[in-house]
């Protein structure tokens, strides 16, 4: 498969980056620009240590939350660097948010505000730190504001620049509830000037300046051990129509931007609502009236769904939604990787699996590994993040499972989304940040 994969312009047309904010690059978000794990960055060749050097490496706190990257002010000499942003749970109190310069791993600026929080006993083996990656939305010159979204169903507006408070929304206080049980987990979108989380209120928009919510929908059912959302929001155009996909924890809708409008909704069976990764968006083949949703869910299974719109009446009817295929593989935590028409995905069993959209038989599946995976593919390789800090690339092969090189890269659990930028890869141990250079 792998001297057939298409052309790396037409896989993004599966995240439809058209609609996503115009002039934000980098890393700047949850899977990476397009939030679907894909980069225009071309992976290496191997982690060797030849190959892939240690820049450096700083010691945190625990956090799950992926890092992001973008740019910084041009120096005297006009040349241009970025910054790495991270997060971290300091003792049983506080939550914090840190920039580094991306090219030394010097500290620039830190901001910590009360918000831990103890997750249920059953739960404590995920631990009781971050989890949610925050969005960054700046300019060239990295002027604009980092949003971190804390355990305790806080969002909170950093100047990205100087790490000054803009603004934070409490949104428990707001629905009048106690935080979400297991901790907030979704990470906030941001788009066309506007910030989406979906937390225990439910699902909101927001000033992106000044946090004043405008909307919010999704809030039925905000008490704090079924509310609130494990998935994070995806940004799509069905048959031309701008909305963004939430999996809540019972099923998968398709809201309106503008105004909150439920556009469709679809029922999605899992265990205590663990609803978890984020939803992939595959394009049906020259018919530009559906798109397809490909997820996966714990105690469910594993389920293609085709979205269409049926008319134009400025309705619900609109729309139709039916399921093209499901399977008994149950999903995680792990968020797949689609290319040339076959997904990538770690299962609830530790498996990898490989499997056909059109069919969602199984290619191949693999012996066990750790207990997550975070993916990034650049339409040829796959390099992946095992939860036991082991680094593997891997080639985008149907036909079986193609290691090309690996590499042990922390003792530390992994649990945080790699990150890349140019000849640059991010590494979010438990207990550290690590840049490699490539």
């Amino acid at each position: 498969m792998s001297g057939s994969l298409l052309p790396f312009a037409v896989l993004l047309l599966a995240a439809d980056p058209a609609v996503l904010d115009e002039g934000r690059g980098g890393w700047d978000q949850w899977r990476g620009p397009t939030r679907d794990g894909r980069t225009a960055v071309t992976l290496p060749t191997s982690l060797d240590e030849a190959t892939l050097k240690e820049a450096w490496r700083v010691e945190l706190g625990a956090s799950y939350s992926g890092p992001v990257v973008g740019p910084a002010p041009a120096d005297e000499n006009g040349n241009r660097g970025s910054r790495v942003y991270t997060t971290e749970t300091i003792g049983n109190t506080y939550e914090s948010a840190k920039a580094f310069d991306a090219a030394t791993g010097e500290l620039l600026w830190e901001a910590k505000w009360k918000g831990a929080l103890s997750v249920p006993f059953f739960a404590k083996a995920n631990g009781d730190w971050i989890r949610s990656t925050p969005a960054l939305s700046v300019d060239e010159n990295g002027d604009g504001l980092l949003y971190v979204a804390g355990m305790r169903d806080v969002l909170v507006a950093l100047d990205a620049a100087t790490g000054e408070e803009a603004w934070r929304i409490d949104f428990a206080a707001l629905a009048g509830s106690d935080p979400e049980a297991f901790g907030h987990v979704a990470s906030p979108l941001v788009f066309e000037g506007a910030v989406y989380a979906h937390t225990i209120a439910g699902f909101s928009k927001l000033n992106a300046d000044s946090g004043e919510v405008e909307w919010t929908v999704l809030g039925d059912e905000n008490n704090s051990m079924s509310g609130g959302a494990f998935s994070s929001p995806f940004v799509t155009k069905i048959a031309g129509v701008a909305q963004i996909l939430v999996q809540a924890r019972t099923k998968l809708c398709g809201v309106n931007p503008k105004d909150g409008t439920i556009l469709w909704e679809q029922p999605v069976e899992a265990f205590r609502g663990m609803n978890v990764l984020t939803p992939t968006v595959v394009p049906v083949q020259d018919d530009e009236k559906a798109v397809r949703l490909l997820t996966s869910t714990y105690g469910g299974g594993t389920f293609l769904y085709e979205v269409r719109r049926t008319s134009e009446s400025g309705t619900a009817d609109d729309w139709a939604v039916s399921t093209v295929w499901q399977n008994s593989r149950q999903g995680y935590m792990s968020s797949p990787v689609v290319i040339d028409g076959f997904a990538f995905q770690h299962l609830k069993n530790d498996r990898v699996v490989c499997y056909d959209l059109k069919t969602g038989e199984a290619a191949w599946t693999s012996t066990p590994f750790g207990g997550y995976w975070s993916m990034i593919t650049d339409g040829e390789k796959i390099l992946a993040l095992d939860a036991d800090g082991d680094l593997l690339l891997l080639a985008a092969d149907a036909t079986e499972l193609k290691t090309l090189s690996e590499r042990h890269v922390t003792d530390a659990t992994s649990w945080a989304h790699v990150a890349v930028a140019p000849g640059r890869i991010y590494v979010r141990a438990l207990d550290a940040l690590i840049a490699y250079d490539f």
